[in-house]
């Protein structure tokens, strides 16, 4: 828990957060009694206004320190009580089936993105952090597979540049496929698993459509981020390193998935009560409203120009193709 300094310099962006986190939750309660349906969900509201209001004014910086801590430690606490909502038995009719398809899926957009970066001219260094970048957990994967590889610092940034806007793009624009393509619940939550680049990102891409899709988004997404550790240790084999050695366990093995498997553990073992199940639901979903308005100031518009036309064409291109293997996958994936 941040000591009372902190807090002081925590509050005003979080009080920021909370209050754009409230005005979408009001903007969706107007669209339902006025029109009956919800056509613009509240976590994507709270994205778009944040995103605007960063683009346009600015993020002061009395501010930064609350929405950073809003955007990452507020949603991995909602991450973690979603496991609580979570039983094993969710996913056993899949099992190995789904497990093999994530690990392929991510095996095949990590070369496919590679050989896209090299044919728009982007060097090998550049071209193994998009990759990474699109094919596993965005800036995670990104800052883990850096040191691997001797990465610059701007090769660094212009990967991030580009993670950060397309991460936004796809959250906002993946749910359709939801309602066009005809999917279930289940196989948008693959989708939105196999896809969505960061863990925190795949509940703004699926509580949308339902808690099955919640439930199991978030479940393919963190197996797909349990590939980071292999993934990171073969580019940096295939750069000549010893992997990367002196990496921390809490960037290959983040705390907040730690949490939610133990959470998860608890419910599918009956340890945690079916009472608590719909307040940690709540929770999970009024943090995570939160964590959106903070997710979105977080994003300059901005950056896309500077991030350089190259590396934007080869993110957006790959993570097209991401998206055409995840629906491909959930589609033919059988479930019983």
């Amino acid at each position: 828990m941040p000591n009372r300094g902190r807090s002081r310099e925590i509050f005003p962006g979080l009080v920021l957060s909370a209050a754009i986190g409230m005005m979408a939750a009001g903007f969706e309660w107007a669209e339902i009694r006025l029109l009956g349906h919800a056509y613009l969900d509240g976590l994507v509201v709270a994205i778009l206004v944040g995103t605007l209001l960063h683009t346009i004014f600015g993020l002061n910086e009395r501010f930064a320190a609350g929405v950073k801590f809003s955007a990452k430690i507020i949603l991995e606490v909602a991450i973690v009580l979603l496991g609580g909502t979570i039983s094993a038995t969710t996913i056993a009719s899949s099992g190995l089936p789904l497990i093999a398809t994530i690990v392929a899926v991510v095996i095949v957009t990590l070369v496919l993105s590679y050989a896209i970066g090299r044919l728009l001219g982007l060097d090998d260094r550049l071209a193994t952090l998009v990759s990474c970048g699109n094919s596993i957990c965005g800036n995670s994967a990104i800052m883990a597979a850096a040191p691997a590889i001797e990465a610059r610092s701007e090769d660094v940034a212009a990967s991030i540049g580009f993670t950060a806007v397309l991460g936004i793009v796809v959250v906002v624009l993946l749910p359709f496929c939801f309602t066009l393509l005809g999917l279930t619940e289940w196989q948008y939550g693959v989708v939105a698993g196999l896809s969505v680049y960061a863990v925190p990102q795949v509940l703004a891409a699926t509580v949308t459509v339902g808690p099955l899709s919640a439930q199991i988004g978030t479940i393919v997404k963190l197996v797909r981020v349990l590939m980071l550790g292999p993934v990171v240790l073969a580019v940096g084999l295939r750069h000549g390193r010893q992997g990367d050695a002196r990496l921390p366990i809490s960037l290959l093995v983040p705390w907040f998935i730690v949490g939610f498997i133990l959470l998860m553990a608890a419910r599918s073992f009956l340890i945690l009560p079916d009472v608590a199940v719909e307040p940690l639901h709540i929770a999970s979903s009024e943090l995570t409203l939160v964590a959106m308005a903070a997710l979105g100031l977080s994003v300059n518009l901005r950056s896309v120009l500077a991030s350089g036309g190259r590396v934007l064409a080869a993110g957006t291109s790959s993570i097209a193709v991401l998206v055409t293997l995840a629906i491909l996958a959930a589609v033919f994936l059988p479930i019983s």
